[in-house]
């Protein structure tokens, strides 16, 4: 499931439990290392679209959303290299950065808000003795934790905002699908399950839907995603150059 991708040991956050917890910046993001794509939302599409293809992944269109394609081959990120360091100048998505916190959905029927926080345990950040503690002395949420609590919503917001954006696609039948084929030394890398927007479906819709994805912003967001594809052929340069790197030099 992609909302715990990176979690080795989530568990709700606890009062109780974590009470003396802290957490110290960890000057890495090695565990991203083995994503090769990310969900992204739709706010992050212009940052994201100088970087990364942004395309639209899923079993199918009903299942698809959007995504920053971060490497070419199954759990390789092109982007975090062998010091654990996200490259310098490039976008780091928000479903990254929001690590080691996630919001998790309650079970039907719990009492409460819709969502928990959640926390990795595994995370080399957290210890008892140095860095920030999420909790005050008196029970009460620290800064800390209450700048991350802060930046969750805010993702959660942009989620729901980008799950309408993914109604209206399948509304008016934007999405196709689109298989990535890329040749090295004669083998071809494929990546299926993708989805791209048809430019020609969408210069055919018809006026009133077009003055309401122009007035909610649904056309930048669709134009970077456009503009984004031409990266695909920036990150396969990328693997060429990391495997180069890899190749034992001849004496």
């Amino acid at each position: 499931m992609a909302e715990v991708l990176f979690y080795e040991r989530p568990v709700p956050l606890n009062r109780t439990a974590h009470r003396d917890l802290r957490i110290k910046a960890v000057n890495n993001i090695r565990f991203a290392a083995g994503a090769h794509s990310v969900p992204l939302t739709g706010v992050e599409f212009a940052p994201a679209a100088r970087d990364y293809p942004i395309l639209f992944a899923g079993n199918s269109i009903e299942e698809a959303g959007p995504m920053a394609l971060l490497g070419l081959r199954q759990g390789e990120n092109l982007l975090v290299g062998e010091n654990g360091f996200w490259e310098t100048g490039m976008y780091i998505p928000a479903f990254i950065r929001r690590y080691p916190f996630v919001l998790a959905e309650k079970p039907v029927g719990a009492e409460g808000d819709d969502f928990t926080v959640f926390l990795d345990e595994a995370y080399e950040g957290f210890n008892d003795s140095e860095g920030e503690r999420l909790f005050n002395e008196d029970g009460t949420d620290a800064p800390a934790l209450t700048n991350a609590v802060k930046f969750l919503g805010e993702f959660q917001d942009h989620v729901a905002r980008t799950q309408w954006f993914m109604g209206k696609l399948r509304e008016h039948n934007l999405l196709e699908e689109r298989t990535v084929t890329l040749q090295k030394e004669g083998k071809g890398i494929n990546l299926n399950g993708l989805f791209v927007i048809n430019e020609e479906k969408l210069r055919t819709l018809d006026e009133k839907v077009a003055h309401e994805f122009l007035r909610e912003g649904a056309f930048g967001w669709i134009y970077a995603h456009l503009v984004s594809l031409a990266n695909i052929d920036r990150m396969a340069a990328r693997l060429d150059a990391r495997e180069a790197k890899d190749v034992p030099a001849t004496v």
